[in-house]
């Protein structure tokens, strides 16, 4: 970015009624979102983005807001600021371009999450993983209590209304607002935002081609917890290394800081599980699966349940608990007294767009049930964690993962743990790997088919389908057959990753689409 541009900043007003915002890459999933809350608080918004077709299309267009091709002719005098995706630059992308030379501020997203933070009670939910789905847990809870919120989640939340946001019926401009908002972690994107309240829910090795080493990605997370103000809250999983390993630096650095852990109580400050995790601990204990839920107890508070896989989905609860908990207090609420809306609100969460989304229910070949979901697990330990989960709530089921690596970087650097993570699938595709435009696959030393040579080492079956039609085939190949004995409810089909390979699963649903059987999930 030139200095010029660098200079033309913004300082967002604290009333948007009527102010007119441009998005340049306004269908990226946070974009559209920011989208969502800036309109709702007033602001007039157009945007431009590539042709193609993406779900928040939709999104932008329940608004009134079509997205234009990029060009300076979508930047008129009227326009007070410009936002724009990092993906885009002033010194190649025509409305930014436009907008330096006529003198309209420039604004980053993240910077633009950061000022609605600054002008709301803000609360950063943070994490290597389960951030987005933390997030639209503790949105789904604040729908149900009295509180003056806005959430912004990383993907469409379905109890949200299929939405990436959800704004409380209590919720007024200009007041004392909450603002609970996904925060990530790349290019330390997050120390834009202003945190009164932050959860932080895992920490290890991760975006490597920014964060070489583990050291470098866990310094950014203790930067960030930080930022709190006096007495500010860090709410973490104690039962994440990472994470505990950061409240500790965090709070070396800032003794006022208040550590909040929550975890299964061993691991929050050594103690016994199903034990008080310490007077402003949430410590948490796993119950039983039936019914299409996960029931698990937090000490002090009661037994909840989850319609979601998954005990790090649990875990992830037991977060937005806290949050909320301490939210309530803050706002001179006692906790106790809404436990019944807290449960009904975790009851109440169908989770999100390519979190454990059921894509269809449909038939195999044989007419057993297949199950196919669609998931953007893309490191080691949320595939491990994500693929146990569907092991003990579709216990009757045999799983089937296809799997597609998101970056070379990654891949390389984690190469035995992406191979070590498939145990809980029983059949495992691997695709060729997704890669970044920052990286030069050419000179990677890492391959799809590499990665499925070490996963065989680790697991019976294993086939590497670098196309998407070719593991398509595959999957219909292995579904013409009987689940056996050991699975009497038929199959459980999985596109994982955070690359396109969903569209695995569509070329089979397309497949199967020849008998009747396929249906969209309800």
């Amino acid at each position: 970015m030139s200095e010029e541009a660098k200079e033309l900043r913004w300082t967002m007003p604290d009333n948007l009624k009527g102010v007119r915002l441009h998005f340049v890459g306004i269908k990226g999933t946070g974009m559209a979102a920011l989208v969502e809350i800036l309109s709702d608080r007033g602001a007039v918004i157009t945007g431009s983005d590539v042709a193609e077709r993406f779900y928040t299309d939709e999104i932008l267009e329940k608004r009134g807001i079509q997205a234009k091709p990029f060009s300076a002719d979508n930047i008129g005098d009227g326009i007070q600021c410009v936002i724009y995706s990092s993906a885009y630059s002033p010194d190649k992308n025509p409305d930014l371009a436009e907008a330096v030379r006529r003198g309209i501020p420039l604004m980053l997203y993240s910077e633009a999450l950061g000022a609605v933070s600054a002008q709301s009670y803000g609360c950063g939910i943070c994490g290597v993983h389960g951030k987005t789905t933390t997030t639209g847990l503790t949105g789904t809870i604040l729908k149900e209590l009295d509180l003056p919120s806005q959430v912004l989640a990383g993907s469409v939340i379905a109890s949200f209304g299929d939405r990436c946001t959800m704004t409380s019926p209590s919720f007024a401009p200009g007041t004392r607002n909450i603002f609970a908002a996904e925060t990530c972690e790349y290019q330390r994107h997050f120390m834009a935002f202003h945190p009164k309240k932050i959860i932080l829910t895992a920490v290890e090795s991760d975006h490597q081609d920014y964060y070489p080493t583990y050291e470098d990605i866990r310094a950014a997370f203790v930067d960030y917890a930080c930022l709190l103000p006096q007495g500010g809250d860090l709410i973490y999983c104690a039962d994440d290394k990472g994470a505990s390993e950061v409240a500790n630096l965090a709070q070396a650095q800032r003794p006022d800081i208040k550590l909040i852990p929550y975890g299964t109580g061993a691991a929050a400050k050594g103690i016994e599980p199903g034990a008080a995790a310490g007077p402003d601990g949430y410590a948490l204990s796993f119950g039983r699966v039936e019914g299409g839920r996960q029931y698990f107890t937090i000490d002090g508070l009661g037994e909840f349940a989850l319609q979601v896989p998954g005990r790090h989905n649990a875990r992830n609860a037991a977060a937005a608990v806290a949050l909320c908990c301490r939210l309530l207090s803050e706002y001179g609420k006692n906790p106790s007294d809404c436990v019944d809306a807290i449960r009904r609100g975790l009851l109440a969460f169908r989770g999100g767009k390519r979190r454990s989304e059921i894509i269809a229910r449909s038939k195999t070949p044989c007419g057993q049930e297949l199950i196919v979901i669609d998931d953007y697990g893309h490191h080691p330990t949320a595939i491990e964690t994500t693929l146990a989960g569907y092991r003990e709530f579709y216990r009757g089921h045999k799983i089937i993962v296809d799997f597609m690596s998101h970056t070379y970087t990654r891949t390389a650097a984690l190469l035995e743990a992406f191979a070590s993570s498939f145990a809980s699938a029983d059949s495992v595709i691997i695709n060729r790997i997704y890669g970044s435009a920052r990286e030069d696959a050419s000179a990677s030393p890492v391959t799809g088919e590499i990665l499925a040579e070490h996963a065989a080492r680790h697991h019976g079956a294993v086939a590497y389908r670098g196309e998407f039609d070719e593991a398509a085939e595959e999957v219909y190949r292995q579904l013409s057959c009987l689940s056996g004995p050991e699975y009497p409810d038929g199959y459980l089909f999985v596109t994982m990753g955070a690359g396109d390979n969903w569209k695995v699963g569509k070329f089979l649903l397309e497949k199967l689409a020849g008998s009747a059987n396929a249906s969209p999930a309800k």
